[in-house]
């Protein structure tokens, strides 16, 4: 079957200071955001169970426009990304990612929290799930996402990748 660019997966690595990761995008935008000094690997289970058909494909090139708004939201300059996204999830997801879109630079807010603003007070079991399925981390900020008692809970990154990016949002939230 010949491969269009409408099912190439293309995948660059970002590098800046001690943040490396992997960024992913289709033709209509970044659809995956893998966790801090994680292999190829976790790209590749991902994109079998979201994108079968798709080839991955490396190219730093297309994937540029995206690393260059991350390396600025890691230099505290970048409050809110406009690069475009292809979201993969649920309907449900998706609207969880996108209140998630929304939460401003720099707060924190509990999953309780979430569920409210969803309008559905009891299904926070069902927030944190979606939550935890979130494929773009950083972008989609549930680093912002913290236990009712204000502890840092689950993040797919690992907990250490949280809180260095709600202390980088801490010290550059007035910059």
């Amino acid at each position: 079957m010949e491969q269009t660019n409408s099912n190439v997966l293309y995948w660059s690595l970002l590098a800046h200071g001690e943040w490396e990761m992997i960024l992913a995008a289709t033709s209509e935008g970044l659809c995956f955001v893998g966790s801090i000094n994680q292999p190829l690997d976790e790209l590749k289970k991902w994109s079998e169970s979201k994108l079968p058909h798709y080839e991955l494909r490396k190219d730093d090139t297309e994937l540029l426009p995206y690393i260059n708004e991350f390396k600025e939201y890691f230099k505290g300059k970048l409050k809110h990304f406009t690069i475009p996204v292809d979201l993969r999830g649920t309907a449900f997801q998706c609207s969880v990612w996108n209140i998630l879109r929304d939460l401003p630079y720099g707060t924190t807010h509990s999953y309780s929290e979430i569920a409210n603003i969803a309008e559905n007070s009891k299904a926070v079991r069902a927030v944190a799930a979606a939550i935890g399925a979130n494929p773009l981390l950083i972008m989609i900020p549930c680093h912002r996402v913290i236990g009712k008692n204000g502890a840092l809970t689950g993040y797919r990154g690992g907990l250490a990748m949280k809180e260095k990016l709600l202390e980088l949002e801490k010290k550059n939230i007035g910059a």
